[in-house]
């Protein structure tokens, strides 16, 4: 291909002055090699100052894509205000938690899962007491008519500065149900208080490394 989208900075490098790095985001752009510049996993203070310095280039972000979801809300300490502030849309991923939210580890972990063939979901994030959480989580989206992945994805979609969220699928049938979740986007107010008693931090952050700097 002649070009891309959008050119992302995946993660942020500590080892690399911010100037060097977004520098080369905006070269891009300028060479048409990408119509537009974005970032993934930078912290707040950083994406703030990666903003910054874009803007004085000429070319601004356009997108950050952050990790988020009910069992990993790093982004509300400050991320999305700085999103919201600066105009930069966000893209989420790993909204169902590396398919915690599936619906898949309700009764614990299935064989042939993720989680059993020991890729990027780790059996010893499966805790019992995010275990609980989950079934917790589960019996909310019930009683609002979905399946808890339908509910994750509503869930992070409730914030207006949240853009769109990535899903990951292996079948037709996944899709289909992932895309149901735009049938049932409202929350009342009492159900968003039950989801926050249980959608709590849990430790699943596999890009911190990066977002936390």
């Amino acid at each position: 291909m002649d070009y891309v989208d959008i050119f992302y900075s995946h993660r942020f490098d500590p080892e690399t002055p911010l100037e060097e790095t977004l520098g080369a985001l905006d070269t891009a752009v300028r060479q048409g090699k990408a119509l537009y510049a974005g970032i993934s996993s930078y912290s707040a203070a950083n994406t703030e100052a990666a903003a910054g310095i874009m803007a004085a280039l000429g070319t601004p972000i356009l997108i950050h894509q952050p990790s988020y979801s009910m069992l990993n809300r790093w982004i509300e300490g400050g991320l999305l205000d700085v999103l919201g502030g600066r105009g930069i849309g966000c893209i989420v991923f790993s909204p169902l938690a590396q398919g915690m939210l599936s619906g898949k580890y309700l009764e614990g972990i299935p064989e042939g899962s993720r989680a059993r063939q020991r890729g990027s979901l780790s059996p010893a994030m499966l805790t019992e007491e995010t275990l609980a959480k989950i079934r917790g989580l589960h019996e909310v989206a019930v009683r609002r008519g979905q399946s808890l992945s339908q509910m994750a994805l509503a869930w992070v979609l409730r914030d207006p500065r949240v853009t769109s969220a990535l899903v990951g699928v292996s079948s037709v049938a996944q899709l289909e149900e992932n895309l149901a979740a735009l049938d049932r986007l409202e929350f009342a107010p009492e159900e968003l208080e039950a989801i926050d008693q249980l959608a709590t931090e849990s430790g699943i952050n596999l890009w911190a490394a990066s977002s936390q700097i």
